[in-house]
């Protein structure tokens, strides 16, 4: 049965294939199934469509076409950069990267460098400090850089602009994991970092289809070997449907994004917090993505919350999605500081570019009805229970 897209509420995990997508992928799998690699005319038009995705892609950030290599997503985007970065630098090259970065980044960053990775320092939000970042450039202690622009567990926002500023000044590379940002905020001046990674299910489109924007300068860069795809940089029958159905819901979004506001999610913290005064909102002065909250909610753990609310039909989440079968606090939330009761009660709220005001404030009634049968359930059988 599919399930009511006014009850969800977990976008940062993944977005629902918007209309516009979904004719684009649609068209292709009818039309322009061939391999665009192959040498007969037919698949010649399928590989100017491909192109001609490139291209448009390449508009929208500002840069020049050769910079885009289409791939499966960020995650490989961002290990493919450290990849790049443990083959061309110095064996004694350390690189920077933000604690709260997504572990695809982490992971990548500590398999190929270990010990010659440095935890950037951070303010109480979460933010990358930009003090300490430029007193380490300064002295010459980093070979690169990696900061996502937006945390997708709090929905901070990094000051990526004048991080991509030190770096260049610097002289070295910066790598910005823009997959939270890409499709709820302008593109504009992502252009000037030298590797951006994005992914299509953040914002609309199909998964497993997502680009790596590479340095302005030509640099030799390859990940996959095997064949000629990319300009020799990805080797692979590449995914049509999937580039062009990308392609598409970044530009639906994009004319969708430049009108959403904040304004429905921060009436419901203050709606919520009339009721439940003792919820707390985690980096609530730092800026924020406009659709992202994440909240220490009271008394019990994150999970009975997460069900409650699904049985209202809500779907929420306690944080990243790709790390929700590890055991352990969340690394971000860790990095933060926050205390490990507090974190064992966190929910992650994240909504979407068409989610509707009333949405919200169905999703605040449904949180005091959970709040209220986790509370008779507590007293029922309290043995059960499972509180801090």
């Amino acid at each position: 049965m599919p399930m009511d897209p006014a009850g969800y509420f977990d976008h940062n995990a993944t977005t629902p294939l918007c209309i516009e997508a979904r004719a684009a992928w649609c068209d292709a799998v009818d039309t322009h199934w061939l391999n665009p690699s192959s040498p007969y005319r037919s698949a010649a038009r399928v590989n100017v469509r491909l192109e001609a995705a490139r291209e448009s892609l390449a508009g929208l950030f500002g840069v020049v076409s050769s910079r885009i290599v289409f791939n499966s997503g960020a995650t490989e985007a961002n290990n493919s950069v450290f990849a790049q970065w443990a083959n061309t630098y110095p064996e004694n090259a350390a690189v920077g990267v933000s604690p709260t970065e997504h572990p695809s980044v982490i992971e990548a960053a500590k398999f190929y460098f270990g010990g010659r990775v440095i935890w950037l320092a951070l303010d109480g939000n979460g933010v990358v400090d930009l003090e300490a970042l430029a007193g380490q450039l300064k002295a010459g202690e980093l070979s690169a850089v990696s900061v996502m622009a937006a945390n997708n567990e709090t929905g901070v926002l990094n000051p990526w602009q004048e991080i991509a500023a030190l770096c260049n000044e610097a002289r070295i590379d910066y790598h910005c994991d823009a997959s939270q940002w890409i499709g709820k905020l302008p593109l504009e001046g992502l252009s000037r970092c030298d590797y951006v990674s994005g992914c299509a299910h953040k914002f609309g489109g199909p998964r497993a289809a997502g680009f790596l924007v590479l340095p302005q300068e030509r640099r030799a860069f390859s990940i996959f070997k095997g064949g000629a795809q990319e300009a020799g940089r990805r080797a692979g029958t590449e995914d049509v449907a999937g580039v062009l159905s990308m392609v598409a819901a970044l530009e639906s979004t994009q004319r969708q994004a430049v009108v959403a506001s904040s304004t429905a999610r921060d009436m419901f913290i203050v709606e919520l917090r009339e009721r439940l005064p003792v919820v707390q909102l985690i980096a609530e002065t730092a800026p924020r993505l406009w659709n992202t909250l994440a909240l220490i909610m009271p008394e019990f753990a994150s999970e009975r919350w997460i069900r409650g609310l699904e049985k209202r039909g809500f779907l929420v989440s306690a944080g990243a999605a790709c790390a929700a079968g590890k055991a352990g606090p969340s690394h971000v939330l860790s990095a933060m500081r926050i205390d490990g009761a507090a974190m064992r009660r966190v929910l992650r709220i994240s909504s979407g570019v068409t989610t509707r005001p009333s949405e919200w404030q169905a999703l605040g009634e449904a949180l005091m009805f959970t709040y209220e049968a986790l509370r008779g359930d507590a007293e029922a059988t309290p043995s059960k229970v499972i509180s801090i």
